[in-house]
């Protein structure tokens, strides 16, 4: 059977899928969610930083009157675990069309003492509301078929222990932006890739947010290697995706510092660009 037609014999719908369950959040009191990090969203043991948000994306989206992120900006304090977390959140402002909200996330380190991972402000509106006008210069990225594209299943980890994510996505890599696993990084900072869910979920906007920070390093292409921690994120959703796979586009053009950004843009099935974002990372050079 081919990856796709198995994908579609297993297809998991949105809020009854893995992802569904592992960024659930559950209200304690007014404000206050407790969740479980799963360990199935982690690279090198840290929790992905999309993944993060999307959990907390969840929590404003319970705690505000509208649905939807619009525009969501975290700053990555500390390194997330798998594990119990508490999410706080506060309602800063709710009009008409937008409202405003942030969260923290937190955990409790070794001693027991509480620690903030996460800090985000976001504000959420309803994407179904919105007018259908669209006047844009931008293109959807030129990406080769899927099948003459490389998931992680055709070749090793390329960071020991990374593996724990790419279980759970459906990932196929464009061959031109894969010159660092054949020893060869092309030094553009360019990563693309067809992008999904392994259990065939369509994308909704909360799964964008791990869509925005879910493929390899641009690092990689620069020829560097190992962990590339998020310092701050912010992913801006435009619009309701259409079933069926995303592609995704991502690019580096400058690294100064030890720091690099990371420029995504994400496109569904009907060629529309469905988000954005912008990160700054730390890399390890040397």
């Amino acid at each position: 059977m081919s990856d796709a037609a198995s994908v579609q014999a297993t297809r998991a719908t949105v809020g009854d899928s893995e992802f569904d369950r592992d960024t659930a959040v559950t209200l304690r009191e007014p404000g206050v969610y407790d969740v479980d990090l799963s360990a199935g969203w982690t690279i090198i043991n840290a929790v992905n930083g999309g993944y993060l948000l999307a959990v907390l994306g969840r929590a404003l989206g319970d705690a505000l009157p509208h649905p939807h992120p619009f525009t969501i900006s975290a700053h990555y304090l500390t390194a997330s675990q798998p594990g119990p977390a508490v999410v706080r959140t506060d309602v800063v402002r709710t009009g008409r069309t937008l409202s405003t909200g942030q969260a923290s996330l937190f955990q409790h380190d070794d001693e027991g003492r509480e620690v903030e991972r996460i800090r985000v402000l976001a504000s959420y509106g309803d994407l179904g509301a919105l007018p259908e006008d669209v006047r844009t210069t931008a293109r959807p990225p030129a990406i080769p078929p899927m099948e003459q594209c490389f998931g992680p299943e055709d070749g090793p980890a390329p960071v020991p222990g990374s593996s724990a994510i790419t279980d759970r996505l459906m990932l196929k890599l464009d061959p031109s932006t894969l010159g660092w696993a054949l020893g060869s990084p092309s030094g553009k900072g360019e990563m693309r890739a067809w992008f999904g869910l392994a259990d065939g979920r369509d994308a909704d906007p909360f799964s964008l947010l791990l869509a925005v920070d879910a493929l390899p390093p641009t690092a990689f292409e620069l020829g560097l290697s190992g962990w590339v921690p998020t310092v701050e994120l912010t992913a801006h959703v435009r619009c309701l995706p259409a079933p069926g796979p995303l592609r995704v586009s991502i690019t580096t053009r400058n690294l100064a510092g030890g720091y690099l950004e990371e420029d995504a843009e994400v496109w569904d099935s009907a060629d529309r660009l469905v988000a954005q974002s912008r990160q700054l990372a730390r890399v390890r050079l040397g």
